[in-house]
């Protein structure tokens, strides 16, 4: 991996990675789409077939996979570094954390159409803000560059990280 990116729901994480990743040269890799080629079935049949604990395992499986052994740019889910296994190998990770951090009123405008999020489904408006209040000191701890991605485009965001991180070409990462 050269970058991972993390954020709550609706940062643009996948957006923004496809973007970086076509900027560098490099394969993207949606942490949620492996997970579905692993198990076979969507996020939500896995939710609702095994619950949330066989997804943040089986989560947890597939991100230790990736970061051995792909390259590129991964995008990972917003739950992704709440657990204390996932955030221990990220951190513990040479390649740069990126968080996409976004405003609350910026994620119930992104998402108020999305009904394909389970938690989106589950929670509401106010549910999944005190998520993301919950969630937030999990990503500023694992982070080693934060963007506020608000007032930006994708592609801004993409020119922000490119700001902070120098790539280089080969297997090394980021420097």
């Amino acid at each position: 991996m050269r970058a991972i990116l993390v954020g709550f729901m609706g940062s643009g994480k996948t957006t923004v990675g496809e973007l970086l990743a076509d900027r560098l040269h490099l394969t993207h890799r949606d942490l949620d789409d492996v997970i579905v080629e692993r198990a076979g079935k969507t996020i939500q049949q896995i939710f609702d077939d095994d619950g949330e604990t066989a997804f943040r395992q089986l989560e947890h499986d597939v991100l230790a996979d990736t970061l051995r052994h792909s390259e590129g740019i991964l995008s990972t889910g917003g739950g992704t570094p709440i657990q204390t296994a996932n955030y221990d190998l990220l951190r513990k990770s040479n390649v740069p954390v990126i968080l996409l951090n976004v405003q609350p009123a910026t994620v119930l405008a992104r998402l108020a159409d999305d009904g394909q999020r389970p938690l989106v489904k589950k929670l509401g408006a106010d549910g999944l803000l005190g998520l993301k209040v919950q969630r937030d000191a999990k990503y500023h701890g694992v982070s080693d560059i934060e963007i506020d991605t608000d007032d930006l485009t994708p592609v801004e965001v993409v020119d922000a990280i490119l700001a902070h991180v120098r790539f280089k070409s080969g297997s090394q990462g980021a420097v």
